[in-house]
């Protein structure tokens, strides 16, 4: 989820609202791969990123978090994720 808003208080809860949207229906695993991605990409360039990126989701799928994601979504409900 992206969105820009002018900076002052309507950034602040924008941004609390996507943070709270993200710690309430994201995997933690699928967090961390993301911002480990951002961080590899800004030091290492997009190419780096991208190269590691098909592993980091096949580890991602081999974890319940990553099994209950698929299931969720085939059946249409929310995902509850438990860390492992």
């Amino acid at each position: 989820m992206q969105e820009i808003a002018e900076d002052g208080p309507a950034a602040v809860r924008s941004a609390a609202e996507i943070a709270t949207t993200i710690a309430e229906k994201s995997g933690p695993f699928g967090v961390r791969t993301v911002l480990d991605s951002a961080h590899r990409a800004r030091e290492h360039g997009e190419s780096a990123a991208i190269e590691r990126l098909r592993p980091d989701i096949a580890r991602l799928l081999a974890t319940e978090d990553g099994a209950e994601g698929i299931r969720s979504f085939a059946e249409r409900r929310d995902a509850v994720f438990t860390g492992r």
